[in-house]
């Protein structure tokens, strides 16, 4: 059984063929830059593109680095702000084949992680934090998601937790591991006085470095990295596509 996702990122757009039984990419994926300025048309004309290279004519998932309700983006993190507001569904179905279905690309993160890795079968609170750009949040109560949470813009001593703690923040201000995870110890600190999760899973670039900064943290929630790591958008994105459909 197949899917076809596509993650919208602020530097990159990546998309491939997903195996949703393995819920592990089918092949090389297919990244592009983020047109700059990164406007709808030229971002909908990139994830069509990707989409023509593997010849895929069924379901598409689409991940937008914002809100999103009834395909619909209502915030545009590290995207163009003429986002907003944008019909996302209607821009890409009318260059797509097949019928579009666009969700948040934490929540589409998550979702992967909840079916395939390190959140299965786990019940109870479960929060995911997608660490790149920003800092993306998605929350599951029993496995079931809570959409469009935006827990990287918790203040965190007087500004944006993600202007801190994100993993462009490290790599802005040259942080070692050691002095990042300080600050997402202190991130995840003010999250935790307000939300009492079982599990935080990590995701992300940086997670294929947990080993460096997750022994660090000493939250009372146990923190697991994300078991698809970046390909967790593109499953995601194509297992809400195809559950979409059936259901």
């Amino acid at each position: 059984m197949q899917g076809f996702g596509v993650d919208i990122g602020g530097s990159g757009i990546k998309g491939c063929l997903v195996d949703l039984e393995q819920g592990r990419l089918l092949g090389e994926r297919i990244r592009v830059e983020t047109p700059q300025p990164s406007l709808p048309a030229s971002v909908y004309a990139a994830v069509a593109e990707i989409v023509t290279q593997f010849e895929w004519t069924g379901r598409v998932g689409v991940t937008f680095p914002g809100v999103m309700k009834r395909g619909v983006a209502h915030t545009a993190a590290n995207v163009d702000k003429s986002w907003i507001g944008t019909d996302v569904d209607a821009g890409l179905d009318a260059l797509i084949p097949g019928t579009v279905e666009t969700l948040n690309d934490a929540d589409a993160a998550g979702i992967a992680e909840m079916r395939y890795g390190a959140g299965r079968d786990r019940r109870g609170v479960v929060l995911m934090l997608t660490f790149g750009t920003g800092i993306g949040s998605a929350l599951f109560v029993d496995g079931h998601l809570v959409p469009n949470t935006e827990f990287g813009h918790i203040q965190v001593d007087g500004e944006d937790g993600e202007r801190r703690a994100s993993a462009a923040a490290r790599e802005r201000e040259d942080l070692s591991y050691p002095e990042w995870a300080k600050r997402v110890d202190r991130y995840l600190d003010v999250l935790e006085a307000g939300l009492w999760p079982d599990l935080i899973i990590v995701g992300g670039g940086v997670s294929k470095k947990a080993a460096k900064w997750v022994p660090l943290l000493s939250t009372r929630t146990p923190v697991l990295a994300a078991e698809l790591q970046n390909d967790a958008g593109i499953v995601g994105a194509a297992l809400a596509a195809h559950e979409r459909r059936d259901g």
